[in-house]
């Protein structure tokens, strides 16, 4: 018999994108694991997935079913474009036709005689086909055939002794036995060099979503917690929960200009590059002109930027930038800049983040997500998105990414207030406001904080016209109140700007 913890160091690619991240490269072979999960969470899809990657290394897979019939398998396969012409199917369906009516009148009792036989069976057809990887489909029928603890546990040990023999990575499915944070049979939990956990959530607006997590696996390290995935045709697809730590990269630690001379003075020479810049203030305030003003920009260096647009469809992102004479549809068709409309009830915080780590491994060099308030909305059950987004940020600024989170706050005129204080999470913070002067209403901008260097404390007049995009006037030196929206006066009304045709 081949002891699977002498092989420990020999690995079983699992074909699916995602995990084998998770599992650090993969499953140790020979080795007996347990997938446990609610119906609808894809336990089928992954094992399906599981044996056709063995069948693409040059592996024999065993598939044995006691709870789907072939033709089922055969459908599923068909729904992500497989074929199992190369994996040999078991079924045991009809567990009633395989004990035979003498049977019955023994002094065993009928489950035993009907549990030793199909263990007879599926020892038999292991030992005739010799497998590298084994699916066992579902313990929960094997389960109900024992009716005692006792048999049940003898059963299975037996099943894992034949199994190691022919050196299997073996999956057995299970349903999940409960809701409770470590659920599941303690006997297979014990058996099993390993456990993964699948769920199937359902919130009250928007698509299903699904995570899993890694309980158990012995003798190797693993990623912890819970990562979304989804069902796609073609398997299932994993988003491992981004670290941090995990990814790290050489930059240059520079400030880039956004192209204007006075906005560059307010941010003491631009934004720099690894920062996290938050711009907050009430709706028409400007806030996305502004980051696109960056995009623009750096386009014109042909560095790449992605827009992730909660809040407006695609179209109207780029005629407000065309209107003040930005020219970002020349770069969106050049790929320099992408701008990617959000469904919000159809993503997840894991798919979310891998379309931000696919970016930036893209060469993306500018990150914007317009706005958080969308981000919010769209995952209103999720508990930890915070915490969710203050890793992201990390991991952008490690990547020397520039990032703009746009943050909309209550309220015109008067006292603003944001949904959250998120102003911890951003190296720089850009306050646009309203205010009323001279009998008009008009825009504010100052810069609030700066932790990688200094910056103009000034508040400053700002307009967005046709025929130059951001034009920022000088200092509003002698108005106080002005952050407030309704500002005290008491200067020169030089101070504040000619409103030129098309401004706004």
């Amino acid at each position: 018999m081949t002891d699977p913890i002498r092989q420990a160091d020999s690995r079983c690619e699992t074909g699916i994108d995602g995990l084998n991240e998770i599992l650090g490269d993969g499953l140790p072979a020979n080795c007996m694991y347990l997938v446990q999960g609610d119906p609808g969470s894809g336990k089928t899809t992954l094992a399906l997935q599981f044996l056709l990657e063995g069948v693409r290394l040059g592996e024999k897979p065993l598939y044995i079913t006691l709870s789907e019939t072939k033709e089922e398998l055969v459908t599923v396969a068909r729904s992500h474009g497989w074929s199992l012409d190369s994996i040999s199917l078991f079924e045991l369906s009809a567990i009633d036709s395989l004990v035979r009516p003498e049977a019955r009148t023994t002094v065993f009792h009928p489950s035993e005689v009907e549990l030793t036989k199909v263990s007879e069976m599926l020892q038999s057809e292991i030992r005739r086909i010799q497998p590298a990887r084994v699916v066992f489909d579902s313990l929960s029928e094997f389960r109900l055939m024992a009716e005692t603890a006792l048999r049940y546990r003898r059963q299975l040990i037996n099943l894992k002794q034949e199994l190691a023999k022919y050196n299997c990575t073996a999956l057995l499915l299970d349903d999940r036995m409960d809701n409770s944070r470590i659920g599941g049979d303690p006997h297979v939990l014990s058996l099993t060099h390993g456990v993964i956990e699948m769920e199937q959530l359902s919130p009250d607006y928007g698509r299903s979503r699904r995570r899993l997590r890694v309980l158990k696996m012995r003798g190797m390290k693993f990623r912890e917690g819970y990562h979304d995935y989804s069902i796609e045709k073609g398997g299932l697809r994993v988003f491992p929960r981004i670290l941090a730590s995990d990814h790290r990269a050489d930059f240059a630690p520079q400030a880039v200009s956004s192209g204007n001379q006075e906005f560059d003075e307010l941010l003491g020479g631009g934004l720099d590059r690894g920062t996290t810049t938050l711009i907050m203030g009430p709706a028409g305030t400007g806030k996305s002109t502004l980051a696109m003003q960056y995009a623009a920009q750096m386009a014109q260096r042909n560095e790449s930027s992605v827009l992730f647009a909660f809040d407006e469809i695609r179209g109207i992102v780029l005629a407000r930038a065309t209107a003040v004479g930005l020219d970002v549809e020349r770069h969106i068709n050049t790929g320099l800049i992408d701008v990617q409309q959000v469904d919000p009830a159809e993503l997840s915080p894991g798919e979310f983040g891998m379309r931000i780590r696919e970016a930036v491994e893209g060469g993306c060099t500018l990150l914007i997500i317009d706005s958080l308030n969308g981000y919010l909305n769209a995952m209103p059950g999720e508990k930890y998105l915070v915490n969710q987004l203050h890793e992201m940020s990390a991991y952008l600024n490690q990547k020397g990414v520039v990032t703009i989170l746009i943050l909309a706050q209550y309220g015109l005129i008067g006292q603003a207030e944001a949904p959250l204080n998120l102003s911890y999470l951003a190296d720089t913070v850009v306050s646009v406001r309203f205010f009323e002067a001279a009998g008009a209403v008009r825009r504010a901008l100052s810069v609030i904080k700066k932790r990688s260097g200094g910056h103009e404390k000034t508040i400053r007049e700002y307009q967005l016209v046709s025929d130059g995009g951001l034009r920022i006037g000088p200092p509003l030196k002698q108005f106080q109140g002005v952050l407030t929206g309704t500002p005290s006066f008491y200067g020169a009304l030089e101070q504040v700007m000619e409103r030129p045709d098309g401004a706004n």
